[in-house]
């Protein structure tokens, strides 16, 4: 039987700087497979996303771009500066696409029209508590918290002022009609189709 003092790490990865850190700093991170934000200079480490965490990305990024319009893109992990000590990767944004062919290595709140995340347990306490609170201080209009574990899920956040009103859910078997950022239909179901 192996015990937990018995496992030890085969590999470590040293990490550039100190904290609090900044996006200068993480530009200078090795490509470890981890994916690294920043929440006013402290690190917020996650894996790579589960398989089915993927296929609700999916689903909802084709849900996304067959109702948007010309003008506006769905994207999946962009990287979305906030300012030098914040810094988050949401698992899903809708973007201006003048915004989407002019950038170059990062999205600022101006650009942010939704942003959402696919709660895993790793990050369930970031995606409902931490990111709702620095995604309407960033000022990004709407954000979507899809819950798997919930049937799925979908909650939707509205700013209003600097802070988002309690979400609405949308549970599987329902059809979510939304009307922001644009006109929406589809069962949350779906996300996991």
């Amino acid at each position: 039987m192996t015990t937990l003092a018995a496992i030890e790490p085969t590999e470590r990865t040293v990490l550039p700087g100190k904290p609090p850190y900044t996006i200068d700093d993480l530009l200078e991170f090795p490509d470890d497979g981890n994916r690294y934000e920043l929440c006013n200079g402290s690190l917020l480490v996650s894996s790579a996303p589960a398989i089915l965490h993927q296929v609700a990305i999916t689903n909802a990024l084709g849900i996304l771009q067959r109702a948007a319009p010309r003008n506006l893109l769905t994207l999946t992990y962009v990287n979305f500066r906030v300012s030098d000590k914040d810094y988050y990767i949401p698992d899903l944004v809708v973007v201006p696409r003048s915004a989407a062919l002019t950038r170059g290595l990062m999205f600022s709140p101006r650009d942010m029209l939704l942003a959402g995340e696919v709660v895993s347990p790793s990050t369930r306490k970031q995606d409902k508590g931490l990111k709702p609170l620095a995604y309407a201080e960033a000022g990004v209009p709407i954000y979507w918290r899809l819950e798997l574990d919930e049937g799925p899920t979908l909650y939707v956040y509205e700013l209003n002022g600097d802070s988002y009103d309690p979400p609405t859910a949308y549970k599987a078997g329902a059809v979510a009609e939304l009307t922001k950022p644009f006109p929406l239909s589809f069962d949350p179901a779906d996300l996991l189709d």
